[in-house]
C-alpha cells in the first residue's frame, strides 16, 4: 500500500497553519516561527532520506541475485 493510498488524517495541520493569521504577530515572532519551520523542514527532509536509504537496503537484501 502506497503512503497515497492511505487515508488522510482528520486535521491537516499544514492546511491549518497555513490558515493562521499572521497579522497579529511581531518581526520578532515572525522570525521565532520561520526558525521553527525550518527546523521541521529539516527533521522532514532527514526523515524522508532515512526512508529512502531503509528503503533502498531493503531491496537491496532482497533482490534476486
Amino acid at each position: 500500500m502506497e503512503a497515497d493510498d492511505l487515508p488522510r488524517r482528520a486535521r491537516d495541520l499544514v492546511a491549518e497553519l497555513a490558515r493562521q493569521d499572521l497579522d497579529p504577530l511581531s518581526v520578532e515572532e515572525l522570525h521565532a516561527r520561520i526558525a521553527a519551520l525550518e527546523a521541521e523542514i529539516s527533521r522532514c527532509r532527514r526523515k524522508v532520506e532515512s526512508a529512502v536509504n531503509h528503503r533502498a537496503s531493503a531491496d537491496a537484501l532482497f533482490r534476486p541475485g
